[in-house]
């Protein structure tokens, strides 16, 4: 992404009026792949959905900049960025490990790392989360990257005839002894990336909004019902 960023910084160079396919051939020159161009609620304004995050590249492709867009309302900023993402998130549903409410209000998602302090914490504590109705959703997020023991024992994990058992077991300390190779683990992977997780855990409401790292089940329900 630095490489994106600096040549950024430098100005895309495209005609007036540039159309979405020349936006997304001057970003694939830059280094971002899997681009998906989208209308912004900014007049002026296209998304461009990459694989290293969300950049926004105004329509005759003189400018960009990347990070958050919020719309600003009565019940204050909503993340637009992160509302963006929450189809292909959904999309995966069938590949999260879930911890439902019985008596759902909300549903989160959590990018996690088997590895990680806090998301060892933020799961001995799935019984009070499920307790306050809000459903925890697991995606694999190891932390060190993709080329790296966690991501493969994460996708034997992910990939278990018995996914929740085989965290639960993971929690315990009883790693899987067999490793794959981290192909379901890379999607979620990258799309942590789209969303801009940096650090595990990481907690995405059902609006697309980041909430942040761990918290406790009832300041999480708290945030949630802000």
């Amino acid at each position: 992404m630095k490489k994106i960023l600096t040549a950024l910084l430098c100005g895309i160079a495209v005609n007036a009026m540039a159309d979405d396919a020349a936006i997304k051939s001057q970003l694939k020159a830059l280094g971002a792949k899997s681009i998906d161009i989208k209308d912004s609620p900014v007049s002026g304004v296209k998304t461009a959905v990459t694989d290293e995050g969300i950049i926004y590249v105004t329509e005759d492709g003189k400018y960009a900049f990347q990070g958050k867009l919020y719309e600003l309302t009565n019940k204050g900023p909503m993340d637009v960025s992160g509302k963006l993402l929450m189809d292909k998130l959904n999309s995966y549903k069938h590949e999260m490990i879930v911890y439902p409410a019985k008596n759902e209000k909300h549903v989160v998602t959590v990018f996690m790392d088997i590895t990680c302090h806090y998301c060892h914490l933020l799961h001995q504590q799935i019984k009070a989360y499920n307790d306050l109705g809000i459903t925890i959703r697991y995606l694999a997020f190891p932390r060190a990257g993709m080329n790296t023991a966690t991501a493969k024992q994460m996708e034997a994990i992910w990939t278990a005839k018995d996914p929740v058992f085989a965290l639960n077991e993971a929690e315990k300390g009883h790693l899987p002894k067999e490793v794959k190779t981290p192909n379901i683990v890379k999607k979620h992977y990258e799309l942590g990336i789209q969303f801009g997780v940096s650090g595990t855990p990481s907690i995405v409401a059902s609006t697309g909004e980041v909430i942040g790292g761990y918290l406790k089940p009832s300041d999480l329900l708290a945030a949630l019902e802000e």
